[in-house]
C-alpha cells in the first residue's frame, strides 16, 4: 500500500478499521438486542434504530464545520474516538441506553467526516490515485465490520449483550491507539486552519482542547437526556419515536447551529466553486434512495435472518448477526479489484464521471432487492428460508456500494473548496442521515398501503439510478472538468 499511496493512508486504513469494527458491532446487535433483552416491539425498534443511525450520519455537519473553522480535522478524530469509546462501554448498562446512544452519535459526528476529509488530503489535487485510495480506505472500513459480527456479534448473543457492546468499545481504543502512533505519517493533513505544516506535532495545548470537547458532549449528552422528562411537554410530536429517542433528536436540533460559534466570515464562493457544490448536493439527493434501501441490512433484513431464516447447519445454529459478516467480507474480496480496475479505466477512454459510477451502484442494488423481494414472498408460503435469498442480495448490495460509496467520498474531497471539505463531506453524510432514518421507519409508513417494503425498494432504486444516469451530463458540467 505504502509503496503505491502516501505513507498516511496505511494509519488512516487501520483507524478506521478499528472504528468500524465498534460501530458495526454496535449495528449488528441493536436491533436484536432491544427486540429480544429490552423487549421492544419490532415498530419501536426499528424507530430507535431508525433515529440512532440517522443521527449516526447527521451530526458529521457539525463536526464537519467545526473541523474546517477551529479544530482541524486530527483534532476532531480524536475527540470523536473518545466519546464513542465512553458511548460504547455505556451500552453496558441497560439504564444508561439513551445516553448510550447519545455519546455515538455525537462521537461519529467528530469522526467520521474528518478522517474521509484526511484522506483526501494525502493527494494532490488531479491525482488519479484519489479512488483507488478512497476505495482502499473502504476496504478497511469493511475488515472492521465483517470482523465485528464474529466477535461482537457471537459474545452478544450467546454469552451476553453486554459483553459483546464492552467489546466494541475495545474496538474503538485499537482505532485510537493506532491513529496517535501514526500521527509523523500524516504530514501537515488534518492540521488546524492556522497550523503550518511544520507544527505537525500534536502539542499540550492540543489535548486540553481535546479533553475540553469531550468533557463539555459528556456533560451535553447526560445533561439533555436527564432534563428531558422536563422539556417533553413542548416535544409531544415526536412522542411515537420513543422518549428517549425524541431526546436525542432535539439534542441534535440545539447542536446545529454552528455559525455563532465562527466570528469570521467565510470568502465568498466563485462560480466554480457554486457549481461544484450543486453538483454534490444534487447527486446526494439520489444517493438518499441507495442508503434507504442499503440500510435494511441491519433493520429489517436484521430481523429476517433472525425470525425468516433457516440458520441450522449440522445441528448447529448460527447467530443471525452473522449474515452482517457477508457485505464486508465481498467488500474486502472485491475492493483490491475495484481500485486496479479505477485506476485503468479513469485513465482509459472508457473513463465514467463519478456521477454515473454512482448511478450504477444504484442500480445494482435495486436488482438486490428483486432477489430479496423474492425470498420474502417465499418465506410467507413456507415459514422459512434458506441463506441463498440473503447472500445473494447481499452480494448484489456489495457491488453496487463499491460502485457508489468510495466513489461518493472521493467526489466530495474533489469538488469542495479546500475551507469547506469537511462541512461538505458532513452534508454527504447527511444525505445518508435522511436515508438511514427513512430505512428504519419505511415499514411502518408503508403498513396500510398494499405495497410490500422489499417491492417498493426495488421500484425507488431503479427508478432513482436510472434518473440520475440521464442527468449525469448536467451533473458533469457542474463539476467543471472534475471527474
Amino acid at each position: 500500500m505504502t509503496r503505491a499511496h502516501p505513507a498516511g493512508l496505511r494509519t488512516l486504513f487501520f483507524a478506521e478499521m478499528w472504528e468500524r469494527f465498534s460501530f458495526y458491532g454496535m449495528r449488528a446487535l441493536l436491533v436484536l438486542y432491544l427486540v429480544s433483552s429490552l423487549e421492544f416491539p419490532r415498530e419501536q425498534a426499528l424507530q430507535v434504530y431508525a433515529t440512532y443511525t440517522g443521527l449516526v450520519y447527521l451530526t458529521p455537519i457539525l463536526g464537519g464545520y467545526l473541523a474546517d473553522r477551529w479544530l482541524g480535522a486530527r483534532r476532531a478524530v480524536l475527540i470523536g474516538g473518545i466519546v464513542m469509546a465512553l458511548g460504547h462501554f455505556t451500552m453496558a448498562f441497560p439504564t444508561l441506553l439513551y445516553p448510550a446512544l447519545g455519546l455515538l452519535v455525537v462521537g461519529n459526528g467528530f469522526f467520521k467526516p474528518n478522517i474521509s476529509t484526511m484522506v483526501g488530503a494525502l493527494y494532490e489535487e488531479g491525482d488519479a490515485r484519489r479512488d483507488s485510495g478512497f476505495t482502499l480506505f473502504y476496504m478497511g472500513i469493511n475488515i472492521g465490520a465483517f470482523l465485528s459480527p464474529f466477535v461482537c456479534g457471537t459474545l452478544g448473543e450467546v454469552y451476553g449483550w453486554h459483553y459483546g457492546f464492552a467489546a466494541a468499545g475495545v474496538g474503538m481504543l485499537f482505532g485510537l491507539g493506532v491513529f496517535l502512533h501514526g500521527q509523523r505519517r500524516l504530514g501537515a493533513a488534518g492540521l488546524p486552519p492556522v497550523r503550518s505544516p511544520a507544527q505537525a506535532a500534536l502539542r499540550p495545548e492540543d489535548w486540553f482542547t481535546v479533553g475540553a470537547v469531550v468533557f463539555a458532549c459528556a456533560a451535553f449528552v447526560f445533561g439533555f437526556v436527564a432534563a428531558w422528562p422536563v422539556l417533553r411537554t413542548g416535544w409531544q410530536s415526536l412522542s411515537h419515536v420513543g422518549q428517549g429517542t425524541a431526546a436525542l433528536t432535539l439534542a441534535l436540533a440545539a447542536l446545529a447551529a454552528p455559525r455563532v460559534l465562527s466570528r469570521e466570515r467565510p470568502a465568498p464562493m466563485t462560480p466554480e466553486e457554486r457549481g461544484r457544490i450543486a453538483a454534490i448536493l444534487i447527486t446526494a439527493l439520489f444517493v438518499i434512495f441507495f442508503w434507504m434501501g442499503f440500510e435494511q441490512a441491519g433493520g429489517t433484513m436484521n430481523l429476517f435472518a433472525y425470525q425468516l431464516t433457516d440458520r441450522v447447519i449440522f445441528d448447529l445454529e448460527i447467530p443471525a448477526s452473522w449474515f452482517q459478516a457477508v457485505n464486508p467480507l465481498l467488500i474486502i474480496a472485491l475492493a483490491p479489484f475495484f481500485a486496479a480496475f479505477w485506476v485503468r479505466i479513469d485513465r482509459s477512454r472508457f473513463a465514467m464521471s463519478s456521477v454515473v459510477k454512482q448511478a450504477v451502484g444504484i442500480l445494482i442494488l435495486g436488482l438486490g432487492f428483486v432477489v430479496l423481494a423474492a425470498g420474502h414472498e417465499r418465506a410467507a408460503l413456507y415459514g422459512k428460508v434458506g441463506p441463498s435469498w440473503l447472500l445473494g442480495a447481499y452480494a448484489l448490495f456489495t457491488v453496487g456500494e463499491l460502485f457508489l460509496s468510495p466513489i461518493g467520498l472521493s467526489m466530495v474531497t474533489k469538488l469542495a473548496p479546500a475551507r469547506l471539505v469537511s462541512l461538505m463531506m458532513g452534508l454527504w453524510f447527511a444525505a445518508i442521515a435522511t436515508a438511514s432514518y427513512l430505512a428504519g421507519i419505511l415499514e411502518s409508513l408503508l403498513s396500510g398501503t398494499g405495497i410490500p417494503l422489499y417491492w417498493f425498494l426495488v421500484g425507488s432504486s431503479l427508478g432513482a439510478g436510472g434518473l440520475l444516469l440521464l442527468l449525469s451530463p448536467f451533473i458533469h458540467r457542474l463539476m467543471r472538468g472534475v471527474r
